[in-house]
Order: structure tokens, then C-alpha cells, then sequence
């Protein structure tokens, strides 16, 4: 009886030590992201490294980010996968998007597909964005994965009602041409309008298309020379040939030929082939 008892009280006055090292260690991590904040980067990896190493999920993670950008320590892939594992594997969402992300670009291990569908699925699963559009592209593509356009649909369609303006893009794209779902171009408009209107450049491209085509919008070569504009000015080269036309021959703008070879050579400059043979025409170089 008095053996059992000893133990009981050994046990009991553990509890308090052990709660406060948790905290401790909380502690450190936190310190690790002040110091970062701070630009302090070399310190914010001792102390990150010190909460890792007692298996804090944050700091292993934060330690892993130090090391895939050379913050603090030196570029190191394989360092970065060895604790981005460590979180991973404990249920960290990043850090498995991360270690997904690293298996997809063969980062500090062999390129997998396989084992990056795997990562970016548990991700995905939890609701991350950037892990359900990256599984999509999985499945869009058939890499790890047999290819699924219907699956890569859902994976896509979760991560643009979420805001992700790469996804809304890509589902417009989707119901455009009819991959995964039934092929609607008032669909493609409504999802290139939401990424458009978060400054998506290529989404404001096919918006300003929809629009010049009619295509599941009113016909509005105002508008769409507006959208079109949007993308020019961010660099799209399609956009600007588009703005180009536009601006040639008066379309939703006042005609001015100049503007239009402007816009023809800033598209031609970077390789647009529509722009190249439109400036030959009239005689232009780039």
C-alpha cells in the first residue's frame, strides 16, 4: 500500500513540471517567430531549433521554412523535407502542403508525384487551398494519380469557394471547355469574373473575351476592352495583343491606331505570335 501510494504522489507532482515544459517550449517557438518578425533570422533558428528538436509541430515547420529559403542557416532541401516531415506527420497542414510541394519539384528528396498527391491530399483534406488547387492540377494532369477531370473539378471548385483565385481561374477554364463538368460558358464567366476581380491576369483576359465573344455575358466590347486593359497592364501578352485589336479598330475604345501598335508590340516583345504577324502587316518591327 505504501509503495502504491509513493508512486501516486511521484506521478501526481509530475504533472505541473510536465505542463510547464510544454509551455517552455511554446515559449521558444514563439521567441523563434519574434525574432524572425524582426529579421533577426539567424537567432529565430536557434530557438525554432530548440522547440523542434522537443517536437514542437510550429517550430519543426518554421525551422523547415529557414532551411528551403537559406534564412539563417544555409539552403538546405533536405534539411527542410527532414522537418517538414517531422510536423507533418503530426498533423501540421503546412508542413504537409510543404512536404507535398517538395515531392512535386523532387526538393531535397527523389521527385514523386505519388508521394506528393499523398501530402497535398492530407492537406487538402483539412481544408488548405493551396493543397486542394494542387491536387486538382494532380488530377488534371494525371500525375500520381489516373487522370480525372471530374476530380480535379471537386479539388478545384473546394478551393475557389474559398477565394483561391488560381482555382476559381482554372474551374472557369474547366466549364469553358467542358473538362469535368458540363460544358457552360455563363459558369466559365461567373468563375473568371471572381478571380478577375482579385487582379487574376489571365482570368481578366478570358473575362474580357466572354465578353468580347458574348460568350455566357451580353456582348460588350467596352467591357471587355476594360478587362482586357487590366491584363495588359500586368504584362499579359495575350491581353495586350487583345487591347491592341481593340484600340485598332475601335472596338469599346475610340480608335487609335497608334495605341494599338503600342499594345501589338509590348505583346510581340514577348513572343506573341498573333502580334508578330499583325505588326508585319502593317509594316512595323518590335
Amino acid at each position: 500500500m505504501k509503495r502504491i501510494l509513493i508512486l501516486f504522489i511521484s506521478l501526481f507532482t509530475l504533472i505541473p513540471i510536465f505542463a510547464q515544459t510544454q509551455e517552455e517550449i511554446k515559449g521558444w517557438s514563439q521567441k523563434g517567430v519574434e525574432l524572425y518578425e524582426q529579421g533577426n533570422y539567424t537567432d529565430a533558428v536557434k530557438w525554432f531549433r530548440k522547440a523542434a528538436e522537443q517536437g514542437h509541430a510550429y517550430a519543426q515547420y518554421n525551422l523547415g521554412v529557414c532551411y528551403y529559403n537559406g534564412w539563417g542557416v544555409p539552403q538546405n532541401y533536405a534539411e527542410t523535407v527532414k522537418w517538414y516531415r517531422k510536423a507533418a506527420e503530426q498533423g501540421l497542414v503546412q508542413a504537409q502542403y510543404g512536404l507535398g510541394t517538395c515531392y512535386n519539384n523532387g526538393e531535397g528528396v527523389s521527385q514523386s508525384y505519388a508521394e506528393a498527391v499523398k501530402w497535398f491530399r492530407k492537406a487538402a483534406e483539412q481544408g488548405f487551398t493551396e493543397a486542394q488547387y494542387n491536387l486538382g492540377n494532380r488530377y488534371y494532369k494525371g500525375q500520381g494519380v489516373s487522370q480525372n477531370y471530374t476530380e480535379a473539378v471537386k479539388w478545384f471548385r473546394k478551393a475557389a469557394e474559398q477565394g483561391h483565385a488560381d482555382a476559381q481561374s482554372t474551374l472557369g477554364y474547366c466549364y469553358l471547355y467542358g473538362e469535368g463538368v458540363s460544358q457552360s460558358y455563363a459558369e466559365a464567366a461567373k468563375w473568371y469574373r471572381k478571380a478577375a476581380d482579385q487582379g487574376h491576369a489571365d482570368a481578366q483576359n478570358n473575362l474580357g473575351n466572354r465578353y468580347a465573344n458574348g460568350e455566357g455575358v451580353s456582348q460588350d466590347y467596352a467591357e471587355a476592352a476594360k478587362w482586357f486593359s487590366k491584363a495588359a497592364e500586368q504584362g499579359n501578352a495575350e491581353s495586350q495583343y487583345n487591347l491592341g485589336v481593340c484600340y485598332y479598330f475601335g472596338y469599346g475604345v475610340t480608335p487609335n491606331k497608334a495605341v494599338g501598335i503600342k499594345w501589338f508590340k509590348k505583346a510581340a516583345q514577348q513572343g506573341n505570335e498573333y502580334a508578330k504577324n499583325a505588326l508585319k502587316k502593317l509594316g512595323e518591327t518590335w
